[in-house]
């Protein structure tokens, strides 16, 4: 009798945002994976930008001690019109990618678009459809700070439907980066 030992991973994903910050995380055992814990980070009663990032980077840190994931997807600033909010997020989505390379782990970044067309097939779907097939796919009702925890484990889901090997970058869509060195030769014109 052959005895088939299935690899098992925990994804953990991350929609970042300077007022609410959602989180998934799920367990991947070979083709099939099931929730482990959703929610969100609130920062919406803090004035002050840097404490927002600082309450970015801990928590994540702390999700990151707490549950062990085996790597980190998270979700890439939209384009918007306002540039003060892009820098923002993207101030958010910096930090938490920090917190991630500082406990080492793998760093996947996913468009918007690529997560919504791979939950629901359209990559215009609205977060409610996003967070219904969620619901469907992984046996969950709770509804916590929904579509912000939604979008984060979207994320997460998106990450483990790519079934790709660390360091492979799908046209664009994603970028992976395994640690600070990696992160830095591939950014080599942004360090001064």
């Amino acid at each position: 009798m052959e005895i088939i030992i299935q690899k098992e991973r925990i994804i953990l994903g991350i929609d970042p945002g300077t007022a609410v910050m959602g989180y998934g995380l799920i367990k991947e055992t070979g083709p099939k994976i099931e929730l482990i814990s959703l929610g969100v980070v609130k920062m919406d009663k803090i004035d002050d930008h840097m404490l927002k990032l600082q309450r970015i980077f801990e928590k994540t840190v702390a999700l990151i001690d707490n549950y062990k994931p085996d790597c980190m997807a998270l979700e890439a600033p939209f384009y918007g019109k306002n540039i003060q909010v892009m820098l923002k997020l993207g101030r958010a989505q910096g930090v938490a990618m920090a917190a991630g390379l500082s406990r080492n782990i793998d760093i996947t970044e996913y468009a918007p678009r690529k997560v919504k067309q791979s939950i629901t097939g359209n990559g215009s779907a609205t977060k409610e459809q996003v967070a219904a097939m969620l619901q469907n796919l992984l046996k969950f009702t709770e509804t916590p700070d929904f579509l912000d925890a939604t979008d984060g484990l979207a994320v997460a889901v998106c990450h483990a439907f790519q079934r790709m090997p660390a360091g492979k970058s799908s046209g664009g869509s994603k970028k992976s980066y395994s640690g600070w060195d990696t992160f830095a030769k591939d950014n080599a014109k942004r360090i001064i």
